[in-house]
């Protein structure tokens, strides 16, 4: 079994040199531009699955919540720039049986209460733009009684040339910018 995954890019030799002429906060500030239109294409086509599998009679969309968002944490554990793709409101707010009031959880037996009232969904979803979308991941893992249709997974597997080279090309053409300024600005490369 493979413990990672590596990549081997061929033909950057003027990125690399260019790369070298520039200060790490320039190249941290480029990488992370190049890397958000990079997530932004796996994220486009999440999208387009959710959409394939997306039931058009509810009013909650999940190609809607698909998300590509600065992973702030990673960057200041270990400096690292990262993108998460996922579904905003995908991790509901789940109140355990025994933390409910007796009488919401007579109510819940019986069916009479909606996940709303028994604070099920509280925070989890109301406001984003594809409302409340927490069963996403019913569909994309399945459940016991549902088959899986995967949304996320089959939209990076492997590794893709079309992201890799979005990545290098916007990260070349930032450094580029970079470079210009610094020597508008008199500073040498």
């Amino acid at each position: 079994m493979a413990d990672g995954v590596e990549v081997n890019i061929e033909g950057l030799d003027s990125l690399l040199g260019k790369m070298s002429a520039i200060s790490e906060v320039t190249q941290s500030k480029a990488g992370r531009l190049a890397l958000r239109k990079a997530a932004n294409i796996i994220r486009d086509r999440a999208r387009g699955n959710a959409q394939r599998v997306d039931d058009p009679l509810t009013r909650e969309a999940i190609y809607k919540n698909i998300v590509a968002k600065f992973d702030n944490r990673k960057y200041r554990l270990t400096g690292d720039i990262g993108f998460r793709i996922g579904v905003l409101g995908g991790a509901r707010a789940n109140l355990k049986v025994r933390d409910r009031r007796k009488s919401d959880r007579r109510r819940a037996r019986l069916g009479q209460a909606s996940l709303e009232s028994m604070g099920e969904i509280s925070g989890s979803g109301k406001g984003n733009p594809g409302g409340a979308t927490y069963y996403w991941r019913f569909l994309e893992f399945g459940t016991e009684h549902a088959q899986a249709h995967p949304i996320l997974r089959p939209a990076m597997n492997g590794v893709d040339m079309q992201v890799i080279n979005t990545f290098s090309s916007e990260f070349e053409k930032a450094i580029d910018r970079a470079i210009s300024r610094a020597q508008k600005k008199g500073i040498p490369p």
